[in-house]
């Protein structure tokens, strides 16, 4: 055995398995962390040029970070910081995301809307796990479409895709098709609004329980006045207040199939960053400018760092999609998605 195997031996933490010391390695992560809020930062000023503010900083981020692996390939260099930021930061952006729900407000004025939203929630969940089987699409990408048409769109597929074990390039591909779709209709709404039979009041919550993310809700319901964007804003908070059970149901199912299989590797940890969701969400609402006194300018602070923290995890997740993924498994999770919207948005329109 050669000297420098048996210092390597030795001293194990010192190198890692491309034998750069832990001070080389700690640049690395550095760059990569670094690299991710570039490409986050691209992506904000995408979002800023006309046309693409309708898709929002987080999607336009994807599209370039997908693009570059594309023509670069992956920054095999800054892998380790690339995967903290999918990884790590995309669970502290959760975390923090709770302070948007206020459980007050959901519990006191808006019960009648959370019952909607729950059979909004498993209306657009069964419908896409059973398009899936009728177009045999990619089931993992199906289910996180189902939650996020259902819940809260990215959050909501960030916050279920560790616990059915979901693949990175399966995650981005699913937040990039919520991203798109709930852009497309959100604009539909909002032609479609001066046209429908029904009050500012309705519309508002018809656009809560239905339409994808936040930002979209915000999109189509300012339109109709604050009536309206208040009451979809509270209907938008019920689904995302729906998000903690959902979670713990899913960590049920994918337990109990765990037991079922004869593989251990399949044993589902705990998401303990669901905790902290709920931790940060109870704060917000009860003590965070109560007990202790909190300025809006605090929040929107935190707000903005959310969806930093949220866009640079995504563009980790973005840089782990290559085209063939997209040519194999993105189209008929799309059109799956596409009808369930669709669907989705006829069935709320109903129910209202």
């Amino acid at each position: 055995m050669s000297l420098e195997n048996q210092n390597m031996q030795a001293n194990p933490q010192e190198t890692d398995d491309k034998g750069d010391p832990p001070s080389k390695q700690r640049w690395k992560w550095i760059a990569g962390v670094s690299f991710t809020f570039f490409i986050a930062l691209l992506g904000l000023l995408l979002a800023l040029i006309p046309g693409f503010a309708y898709v929002g900083q987080l999607a336009c981020a994807i599209i370039i970070a997908i693009i570059y692996r594309q023509i670069f390939g992956y920054p095999e260099s800054l892998r380790a910081g690339v995967t903290f930021s999918s990884k790590k930061l995309l669970r502290l952006a959760i975390i923090l995301y709770g302070l948007r729900l206020n459980i007050n407000i959901v519990l006191s004025d808006g019960l009648g809307l959370l019952l909607r939203d729950a059979f909004v929630i498993l209306f657009a969940i069964f419908l896409m796990i059973w398009l899936a089987k009728v177009f045999k699409a990619n089931s993992t990408i199906s289910l996180l479409l189902g939650v996020g048409t259902g819940v809260c769109g990215a959050a909501a597929i960030a916050a279920v895709a560790p616990i059915i074990k979901a693949k990175d390039e399966d995650t981005a591909i699913g937040v990039g098709i919520i991203a798109l779709m709930g852009t497309v209709f959100s604009i539909v709404y909002t032609i479609v609004r001066p046209i429908l039979p029904i009050s500012a009041v309705d519309y508002g919550t018809w656009s809560g329980i239905s339409l994808h993310e936040l930002a979209h809700v915000a999109l189509a319901a300012a339109p109709a006045g604050q009536d309206a964007l208040a009451i979809a804003l509270l209907a938008k908070l019920g689904r995302v207040f729906l998000l903690i059970p959902l979670c713990f149901i899913l960590i049920y199912i994918m337990k109990s199939k765990s037991k079922n299989s004869k593989q251990a590797s399949t044993q589902i940890a705990f998401p303990w960053f669901l905790i902290g969701f709920i931790v940060l969400s109870i704060l917000g609402t009860y003590v965070f400018g109560h007990s202790i006194p909190v300025s809006d300018g605090v929040f929107n602070s935190i707000y903005t760092l959310t969806t930093w923290l949220l866009t640079a995890a995504m563009v980790g997740l973005g840089l782990s999609v290559s085209f063939s993924d997209l040519r194999t498994k993105a189209m008929k999770p799309l059109i799956a998605m596409t009808i369930t919207s669709a669907v989705l948005s006829v069935f709320a329109y109903l129910i209202v």
